[in-house]
């Protein structure tokens, strides 16, 4: 759990597992540019996601795609679903 916990704390990480929680296939040069960051970075982010266990990635030539993990426990997908809905929820009362 702590380290889903520590991969969750990122605001770059988050905002990406909100794009990849669609179930959608999603390849780093599209999380670059919709989150704004660089290749090196992003691909760091990815990578702790990964480890975590949240996401899982397949090398597609020069990018790798990634998507959610449909095998993480239900238990964990709950969590995840609780945080990025009450980031949204904040999100939204902030503008």
């Amino acid at each position: 759990m702590q380290e889903i916990l520590t991969a969750i704390c990122d605001p770059t990480r988050r905002a990406a597992l909100a794009i990849l929680w669609d179930g959608g296939e999603h390849c780093v040069c599209e999380l670059m540019a919709r989150l704004d960051a660089s290749q090196s970075r992003m691909s760091r982010h990815m990578k702790i996601l990964a480890q975590a266990g949240l996401v899982t990635g397949r090398r597609d030539a020069q990018w790798v795609r990634y998507k959610r993990n449909i095998e993480l426990a239900p238990e964990l997908a709950a969590v995840i679903d609780a945080v990025l809905m009450a980031e949204h929820s904040l999100e939204k009362e902030i503008a």
